[in-house]
C-alpha cells in the first residue's frame, strides 16, 4: 500500500533566515500529528496563513508573473542524432583499457554504500557529464575523450544518479517570486521551485533516450542511492499563500486584507504539491498528486506551511515514485547511512531579531526515515538538538546511534561566548532522544569541519587558530573530547587516507585569524589523545578550492595514494603568477604532502579562470572535467594532458 507522510512547514516563506511565528526551541521533542480529514487540514492551514501574514511587513512592489504550470511545455530532452561523432582534431590514440574487474574511482559520498547525486557519473570507461544544457556520453579509452551522445535537458543546476542501463537527472526549472509581501532575510528565488526528473536510458551509450519525465512542485534539495532505490527530497511552497493580484495605488492596509481573504478562500489542493507525470514512450500526461490529505503529518506547534517530501523511486522500475514521504518541518540538510535517512531543519526568530540573536535561540530539528527495505520509506520519529548545523557532515548515524554536531552563538553583548558541542541521539517511542553529549568545544568559535569516523569524531572549530578536537564516542551515553591540537588557520574538510592520518582541505591564517590561502594539512590521529600535524602544504596568496563547500570535488585515489583538489590562485600585482586547474599530491607518513602535478585549465576567456572542479580515474589514467571541458592525463605522472571542449550538440 502507497504511504505518504507530508509535513506543513515553512520551507521558503518561513526557512533559512525567515520570519518563524512560533521562535524559541520547544522543550519536547517533536512528535508528528497526522490530519483526520481535509477539512482538518483546510482549516489549520488557513488559520496559521493569517497568522503567517500577521507577522509578515508588507512591502509594496512589482509582482513577477507566476511561474509556467506543471502541465505546460519544456523541453524534456530527446535522442541526441548526429551528436556521437568524434571531437575535431587528431585522431586519437588507443590506451589501454581497465583490466577486468578494474572500476573507475566514485562520486567521493560520506557514507560506503550511499551514492549521493553529482554532475558526472563513471561507468567503466564512459562518463556520463551533466553540463553546459546537456547529459553527454564519454568514451575516455583514448588520449582524447570522446563524445558517443548527448541529449538536450531542461532548466539548470543538473545532477544525476546512474544505476544500471538508467540515469536519474535532477533539473531545476527556475523559480517564481510572485510575492510582493517579502518576508525579511529570504530570497525570492528561494520560493516557488519546481524540478524535473528525468529517466533516461543510458543501456546503449551512443543512444540516449528521456522515456519519462516528472514534474514536481517544489525546490530541489538532496538525494541519495542506495542498491536499486533513489530518494529524492524536495519542498514545496503553498500556493495558499501566494500574494493576490493588485493595482500599483494599493495601501498596504488593503493589500494585507486582500491577501487574508485569499487565504480564506483557498481550496486543499492549494496547499499541497502536485506533480505531473509524462511518459514519452507512450505519449501520455497525467497530474498527480504527491499525498492525500490523511498522510500529511504535522508538529504540534506551527513550523510552517510548505511541505517537505521524500520521493522513493525504483530505479529499476523508473518513474514514478513508488512511495512518499515528509516531514512536519523545513528541509535544510539531508543525510544518509545505509539504513537511515535524516532531514534537519532550522527554526528561527520573530521578524527584527539579530543574526546573533537567532543563532543563540535556534535549534535543529532531526526528522529519522527507515530505508532499509528497497523500495520504501518510513517515517520513524523526530528529535531537536540546541544550535544549528554546519552541513551534512555533521550528522552521522552509527550502530544506532545519531551524532550531531553543532554550534550555538550567544547575543552579542551578551558577555558569553558561543560554543560547539556533539550530542548522541537514539529512537525511543517515535522520537529521537539524547543521551549524551560533549559541550565546551570551541569557546568563541564555530564548527569548520567534522568528520566520523566509527566511534571517533574529529571537530575543527575556528576564529584565530584551528583546534582539532578528537571525541570518543565508543559509548553514546558518555561521549568524551579525547584530545586538542591548536594550528593556524582552519580546515573545511577532512578525509581519512590511512595509517592513522587525516588530510585536512582550508585556508591558512594569520594569527589575527586572516585567511592567507589554500593549506592541506596531514595530520597523525592514530593516537587520539596526542594528535600531530606532519606535514603542512601551502597552494599561496588569494587562493580558493571548491573542496571547503564541495566534498564531490576532491578526489583520494589510494592505490596511488593521491589527492586531486580543484584550485584557483589570483596574483593582483601584475598577474603572472594567476593559476586555475588541479593539483595533484601524493601523501604518505614517509613523505608527507608532495605535489604530483600541476594541471592549468587552458584559456577559455579572458575575463576568469577555471578549475578543473572534477577528477575521475579511470583505468590508468586521471580525467579531469570543468563546466568547459574534459582534460585527460596519465595517473602515474599527472601534468598537461589532451583537453577536449564539450561539443555544442
Amino acid at each position: 500500500m502507497r504511504r505518504a507522510l507530508v509535513l506543513i512547514l515553512a520551507a521558503g516563506l518561513l526557512g533559512t533566515g525567515a520570519t518563524a511565528v512560533d521562535a524559541k526551541p520547544h522543550k519536547k521533542s517533536p512528535r508528528l500529528h497526522a490530519f483526520r480529514s481535509c477539512t482538518n487540514l483546510l482549516g489549520y492551514a488557513q488559520r496559521n496563513g493569517l497568522r503567517v501574514i500577521r507577522a509578515t511587513p508588507v512591502r509594496i512592489g512589482p509582482v513577477a508573473p507566476p511561474p509556467a504550470p506543471l502541465e505546460g511545455g519544456g523541453e524534456d530532452g530527446g535522442s541526441g542524432g548526429g551528436g556521437g561523432g568524434p571531437v575535431a582534431g587528431p585522431q586519437p590514440v588507443a590506451a589501454p583499457a581497465p583490466s577486468p574487474g578494474e572500476r573507475p574511482s566514485t562520486t567521493n559520498v560520506q557514507e560506503a554504500g550511499v551514492d549521493e547525486p553529482d554532475w558526472v557519473k563513471a561507468a567503466g570507461t564512459t562518463l556520463y557529464v551533466a553540463q553546459q544544457g546537456r547529459l553527454r556520453t564519454l568514451d575516455t579509452r583514448a588520449d582524447r575523450p570522446r563524445q558517443l551522445d548527448s541529449i538536450e535537458l531542461p532548466g539548470h543546476s543538473h545532477e544525476l544518479l546512474v544505476h544500471g542501463g538508467r540515469a536519474l537527472v535532477i533539473a531545476t526549472l527556475g523559480f517564481g517570486p510572485v510575492y510582493a509581501a517579502q518576508v525579511p532575510g529570504v530570497a525570492p528565488s528561494e520560493w516557488l521551485g519546481r524540478t524535473r526528473l528525468l529517466e533516461v536510458d543510458v543501456s546503449d551509450h551512443e543512444r540516449l533516450k528521456v522515456l519519462r519525465t516528472l514534474d514536481v512542485e517544489g525546490s530541489y534539495l538532496s538525494a541519495r542511492l542506495t542498491g536499486a532505490t533513489a530518494r529524492v527530497i524536495v519542498r514545496t511552497e503553498p500556493r495558499g499563500l501566494a500574494m493576490p493580484d493588485f493595482d500599483p495605488s494599493t495601501s498596504a492596509g488593503e493589500l494585507r486584507r486582500d491577501w487574508r481573504r485569499s487565504v480564506r478562500r483557498t481550496r486543499t489542493r492549494a496547499w499541497l504539491p502536485s506533480a505531473v507525470l509524462r511518459d514519452r514512450r507512450k505519449g501520455t500526461r497525467r497530474r498527480r498528486a504527491l499525498v492525500r490529505c490523511r498522510q500529511v503529518r504535522r508538529t504540534q506547534a506551527f513550523s510552517g506551511l510548505g511541505t517537505l517530501t521524500v520521493l522513493t523511486i525504483d530505479m529499476e522500475r523508473g518513474l514514478p515514485a513508488v512511495d512518499a514521504d515528509s516531514l512536519m518541518a523545513d528541509g535544510d540538510t539531508v543525510y544518509a547511512s545505509e539504513n537511515r535517512l535524516y532531514v534537519a531543519s532550522q527554526r528561527w526568530l520573530a521578524p527584527g531579531a539579530s543574526r546573533a540573536e537567532i543563532l543563540d535561540e535556534a535549534a535543529t530539528g532531526l526528522h529519522a526515515f527507515s530505508t532499509e527495505k528497497a523500495g520504501q520509506t518510513g517515517y520513524l520519529g523526530s528529535g531537536e538538538v540546541p544550535g544549528y548545523l554546519l552541513n551534512q557532515w555533521s550528522l552521522s548515524e552509527h550502530s544506532g546511534t545519531l551524532r550531531a554536531a553543532t554550534t550555538s552563538m550567544p547575543p552579542r553583548n551578551s558577555g558569553a561566548r558561543g560554543e560547539s558541542a556533539v550530542r548522541t541521539l537514539q529512537e525511543r517511542d517515535g522520537r529521537l532522544v539524547q543521551v549524551g553529549e560533549v559541550a565546551g568545544l570551541g569557546k568563541g568559535e564555530r564548527i569548520y569541519a567534522v568528520r566520523y569516523i566509527g566511534d571517533t569524531a574529529f571537530v575543527v572549530t575556528f576564529r584565530q587558530v584551528d583546534p582539532l578536537y578528537t571525541l570518543d564516542l565508543s559509548d553514546p551515553a558518555k561521549p568524551r573530547k579525547v584530545g586538542e591540537l591548536k594550528v593556524p588557520g582552519y580546515s573545511a574538510y577532512l578525509h581519512p587516507v590511512g595509517d592513522g592520518l587525516l588530510l585536512g582541505v582550508g585556508q591558512d591564517a594569520t594569527a589575527d585569524g586572516r585567511r592567507t590561502g589554500v593549506q592541506l594539512s596531514l595530520f597523525d590521529v592514530s593516537d587520539l589523545a596526542a594528535p600531530v600535524r606532519l606535514d603542512q602544504y601551502a597552494v599561496g596568496a588569494e587562493s580558493y578550492t571548491e573542496v571547503e563547500d564541495d566534498h564531490r570535488a576532491f578526489l583520494w585515489w589510494a592505490p596511488e595514494r593521491l589527492a586531486v583538489l580543484p584550485v584557483v590562485r589570483y596574483d593582483f600585482s601584475d598577474g603572472s603568477s594567476d593559476f586555475g586547474g588541479s593539483i595533484a599530491l601524493r601523501v604518505d607518513r614517509a613523505g608527507g604532502i608532495a605535489e604530483a602535478g600541476s594541471i592549468p585549465h587552458p584559456a577559455i576567456d579572458d575575463f576568469d579562470l577555471y578549475a578543473y572542479d572534477r577528477a575521475v580515474v579511470v583505468g590508468s589514467r586521471l580525467l579531469l572535467l570543468s563546466n568547459a571541458g574534459v582534460l585527460s592525463t596519465f595517473l602515474a605522472s599527472p601534468g598537461p594532458g589532451q583537453f577536449v571542449r564539450y561539443p555544442n550538440g
